[in-house]
């Protein structure tokens, strides 16, 4: 449903809801970093906040730890409005960009420190437990006695992990927590991080401008724009379906083309192109003739061939070839079309071949596998 010129969230039927944003907005002085969010946060759920820089996920996620309060609307957690609870108060847990672990302390002393602080006191050997418990979740069994800067980063990131997670929160936040790793451990401890929340069943949110993070890891993707929420929905969902250009743009990669609606129904719409082409799509939402359009087709979906045109097929010549392992790039350009990307994968073209620079091809996709979107 679309409301105000954002996507509002469907239910997600059967799902206890552990924590909720109902008409949050948030400002700085002058800048509205939030804009009237509403969002339905679920118990076990995996959801990330994934927008670019500036777009107010980590604004939203500091309103869910009690960091900041909102400057309308409330935030609920186990449906009790927790505006003015503070942070520590809070079931809620946050792991950090930069960790924020004591770099004076031990592995140990720092998974520990927050049960330390619990009034009335735990007992020396329940602290000792259950570190040694968090420890042996994150693969950090004997390094117990370490300091922090004996640690490389990935290390330093599950001791940051344990930390949250020792103290059994309902709900775990997680800024940025991979941004400082390469990639090769990034990939590692996505999968790690999954694990992880399957075993324990704690809600997690991320907060992350990683499209791959967000899709790779999420049961949910909240996509953020200008302080607002555009669309939510599973990963799959927002790439086979985005409800507008950014979306599409922001979640993967397509090609768009620029045109207005000539002829649409509920299943099938025709779009005439800026240089007189008609091209037939799938419309997400609803539109009317002569409205400002853009055909999405994602790359993936476009097929490269030799042969002779036809009126279903587009002459297009090769403009750059970049070979990236399990599918190989294209840049072609139409006469009039201009540039567009086709991703061919591997074993297409082990069985077809490959194609080089400067071939003149037949570029084609399905219509269905044409999006007909809102340019935003």
């Amino acid at each position: 449903m679309k409301t105000e010129g954002y996507t509002l969230e469907t239910e997600h039927s059967g799902d206890n809801v552990v924590a909720e944003l109902r008409g949050v907005s948030k400002k700085f002085g002058d800048v509205l970093a939030a804009d009237n969010l509403n969002l339905r946060i679920h118990e076990g759920e995996f959801l990330s906040f994934l927008g670019p820089s500036g777009c107010g996920k980590t604004t939203a996620l500091r309103m869910l730890a009690g960091f900041e309060a909102p400057t309308r609307g409330d935030v609920l957690l186990d449906g009790e409005v927790v505006n003015d609870l503070d942070a520590h108060h809070r079931p809620v847990n946050m792991v950090f960009q930069h960790y924020a672990l004591f770099p004076h302390l031990t592995v140990a002393q720092n998974v520990g420190y927050g049960l330390k602080q619990r009034r009335p006191r735990v007992p020396k050997s329940t602290i000792a437990a259950k570190v040694q418990e968090v420890l042996e979740l994150v693969r950090l069994v004997g390094f117990q006695d370490r300091r922090i800067w004996e640690m490389s980063g990935g290390q330093q990131q599950r001791v940051a992990l344990a930390r949250a997670i020792v103290n059994e929160p309902k709900m775990l936040l997680l800024d940025e927590p991979m941004a400082a790793l390469d990639r090769k451990l990034r990939k590692e401890m996505q999968i790690e991080l999954q694990n992880i929340q399957r075993t324990l069943g704690i809600t997690f949110v991320l907060v992350t401008h990683d499209q791959e993070e967000a899709l790779s890891m999420s049961d949910r993707v909240c996509i953020m724009r200008d302080g607002r929420i555009v669309q939510v929905g599973s990963p799959r969902d927002l790439y086979d379906r985005p409800q507008s250009r950014y979306v599409a743009g922001f979640v993967g990669t397509s090609n768009f083309f620029d045109g207005k609606i000539t002829r649409t129904s509920a299943m099938s719409a025709s779009v005439t192109l800026e240089n007189g082409m008609t091209v037939k799509g799938s419309p997400v939402g609803d539109f009317f003739k002569g409205q400002d359009v853009c055909i999405s087709v994602r790359p993936e979906q476009i097929t490269l061939s030799h042969g002779m045109g036809n009126k279903d097929t587009l002459s297009v010549t090769v403009q750059n070839r970049i070979f990236l392992g399990e599918h190989t790039e294209y840049l072609v350009k139409h006469e009039t079309l201009g540039e567009f990307l086709v991703l061919a994968p591997r074993q297409s073209e082990l069985s077809d071949g490959t194609f080089n620079t400067g071939d003149t091809l037949q570029a084609s996709w399905d219509a269905g596998s044409a999006l007909v979107l809102d340019r935003d």
